[in-house]
């Protein structure tokens, strides 16, 4: 399957609304979350302008704990509530930061990271992990990448088993 390279041209609404079709297609018939959540960074990484690293983090061991991800080497380990990727995790809400150098106790894997937006992955109550994205701009991700990336973390939680890696 041809999954869409990049999205120049397309207002970000439309370019998620092609991303949510892809995805669809290719998580068709394949449940395992390793595998889904690997190809979705990749997918993300290639398709979505101005990114610097894209990456999974889930739920082990009482804290969040790194999984497939596209860009530099990243931390291994992050407690709930700390930086973004624990602050979202523990309210279990999507959070955007505009500027990370402005986020209190921020984690600075990527000191070129200047943005971030964190999606929480919850199912039936549950915290399953975060889907993180980190952009070397500043004011990178808004209200249409929230609710673009949310659509995308529902379609991968519905297509994915992942009990058998999250705690």
């Amino acid at each position: 399957m041809q999954v869409v390279s990049s999205t120049p041209g397309l207002a970000k609404a439309d370019a998620y609304r092609e991303l949510e079709q892809q995805l669809g297609a290719l998580y068709a018939g394949e449940r395992h979350g390793l595998a889904n959540a690997a190809n979705l960074t990749a997918v993300l990484y290639h398709a979505l302008p101005d990114l610097n690293w894209v990456g999974f983090y889930f739920l082990h061991g009482g804290g969040l704990l790194l999984g497939p991800f596209q860009g530099k080497v990243a931390c291994v380990r992050i407690a709930l509530g700390a930086g973004v990727c624990g602050t979202a995790a523990q309210r279990r809400q999507t959070i955007v930061v505009p500027d990370v150098h402005e986020f209190p106790g921020h984690i600075a894997c990527d000191a070129d990271s200047r943005s971030e937006i964190v999606v929480p992955l919850v199912r039936d109550g549950r915290l399953l992990g975060v889907l993180d994205l980190d952009s070397p701009r500043v004011d990178r991700f808004d209200g249409e990448d929230d609710r673009g990336l949310n659509a995308i973390a529902q379609i991968f939680i519905r297509s994915s088993d992942l009990e058998r890696f999250v705690d």
